[in-house]
């Protein structure tokens, strides 16, 4: 009888031990998954992106150049958040070029394709991305709420040109931007055409990969638990928000482009979304010795030598 009561105990005190354990283990895990979401997607946090401060920006060249010469537009999103744009207006045009900026980035920045799409007769319009520049919204959504921000944008573009030929442009998280749209079944038809450069493949494999490069930790289940919250917080989660499984649902032509040496979003990547798209029309640009973001610097010839001959051939 004695030794049955000290087995009870000895289990009792193990069960005890391991519930603690366990308590710590899930306190612990769920400490890392708040740290993540907050460390990746909350700008106010202080992680890899910051505050945007209007004051505190000095803007230099062709993003002086399209500050000074473009207009603000505003829209509010369907979750009612206010959005901000650049627009660039091209006098008797009906070409529009939609240009969605990188992660941590600004419209401003991106003022070398505007300029280029500009002097190619294009209006331009430069959606700031939700919790970037002057858009409201306490997280970005690293192009999966925004997908449904850029559908807006276009229908205030078809409202006041209903002839309006549209191509999508992105680098980065706007390249990805860009790709998750071109799944939207509502996107108007008045979009002809998308280019991506450097765009990943799904925000599961891209915060994977920098799990793994800035903190040397595993996706299970540091990733799971940052996904999570990013759902309780932010209404979605990091596997959903797919360009992939976006890619498969569009007819669009797609031109993809990506530097070689790029370890950002890695350049494997490119394989990835361009087998997934479904379009009948799609090409792909890889430009060797470029690092993430730096194709068109690479080599600009090459870069716009080939989106000039794919708008050519898909903007009339």
């Amino acid at each position: 009888m004695e030794k049955t009561r000290k087995k009870r105990r000895g289990l009792k005190i193990v069960l005890i031990v391991l519930a603690v354990l366990l308590v710590l283990a899930a306190g612990a895990l769920a400490f890392a998954g708040n740290y993540l979401f907050h460390f990746a997607l909350d700008p106010r946090f202080g992680g890899m992106l910051g505050a945007y401060d209007p004051e505190g920006v000095t803007l230099e060249g062709d993003a002086a150049w399209f500050d000074e010469n473009s207009e603000d537009r505003w829209l509010t999103s369907q979750d009612g958040l206010k959005l901000h744009g650049l627009y660039l207006p091209r006098e008797g045009s009906h070409k529009y070029a939609v240009i969605c900026h990188g992660y941590g980035s600004i419209p401003q920045y991106g003022g070398r394709f505007a300029l280029k799409f500009y002097e190619m007769g294009y209006n331009v319009l430069a959606p700031a991305a939700r919790a970037h520049e002057r858009s409201e919204g306490r997280y970005t959504g690293m192009g999966w709420p925004e997908r449904r921000d850029i559908v807006a944008w276009v229908n205030t573009l078809v409202e006041r040109d209903p002839q309006a030929e549209i191509v999508l442009f992105g680098v980065s998280m706007g390249g990805a931007t860009v790709m998750m749209t071109a799944g939207e079944a509502d996107l108007s038809p008045n979009v002809k055409c998308v280019i991506e450069d450097c765009g990943y493949s799904s925000v599961w494999d891209e915060f994977a990969g920098q799990l793994d490069e800035l903190f040397g930790l595993p996706t299970f289940p540091v990733l799971d638990a940052a996904s999570l919250v990013t759902q309780v917080r932010a209404g979605w989660s990091f596997k959903e928000a797919s360009a992939v499984e976006q890619l498969k649902k569009t007819a669009l032509p797609m031109l993809f482009i990506h530097g070689e040496d790029d370890t950002f979003v890695p350049y494997a990547m490119l394989d990835v979304v361009y087998d997934a798209c479904d379009s009948a029309d799609k090409e792909r640009l890889s430009i060797p010795g470029a690092a993430h973001g730096e194709a068109s610097w690479e080599d600009p010839e090459l870069y716009w030598a080939t989106v000039e001959a794919f708008l050519d051939k898909h903007m009339g």
